[in-house]
């Protein structure tokens, strides 16, 4: 699997954000990415049960990089995701996030994105619409904030 780039600040993949998930993201094939995630306490809502908005922020990034390894890289924002909430997804417990691109039409794609326990029920999922960003960043602007792939802590 190929380790995608992470930036700096980001709450979900932003490696110096003391309050982040610091999540690394790895394509694990055409339109399909893989992270890892074991969370803490501090992201609870109730206890032992991750926030239901962090959960949220975690499959959108997911659906948005699982369209990011297109040549040259697509920057998209989200104009509308539908979230299912299958089961508790658990805090301190291993999680395992997926993302899989889908249709792409013009400006627009669509992408899917799925919270897995370690025994591979779905625990949350979410359909995602997505729009390029209207003007797409250039190295300078990426470099600005830290985007390049950091080695594994």
């Amino acid at each position: 699997m190929e380790k995608q780039a992470n930036s700096r600040a980001c709450f979900v993949c932003g490696v110096e954000n003391p309050i982040g998930l610091h999540l690394r993201f790895y394509s694990s094939g055409p339109g399909e990415i893989q992270a890892a995630l074991t969370a803490p306490e501090s992201f609870q809502g109730y206890p032992g049960i991750l926030h239901g908005g962090v959960a949220a922020a975690i499959l959108d990034e997911t659906a948005g990089r699982a369209l990011i390894d297109t040549d040259p890289p697509r920057f998209m924002f989200t104009a509308k995701m539908e979230i299912r909430y299958r089961k508790n997804v658990p805090i301190g417990k291993p999680l395992h996030i997926v993302g899989k691109a889908g249709r792409s039409r013009g400006r627009t794609a669509e992408s899917w994105a799925g919270i897995y326990d370690q025994a591979g029920a779905l625990l949350a999922e979410a359909n995602v619409l997505l729009v390029d960003l209207p003007t797409p960043p250039d190295a300078t602007a990426l470099k600005s904030f830290g985007w390049k792939v950091y080695p594994d802590p």
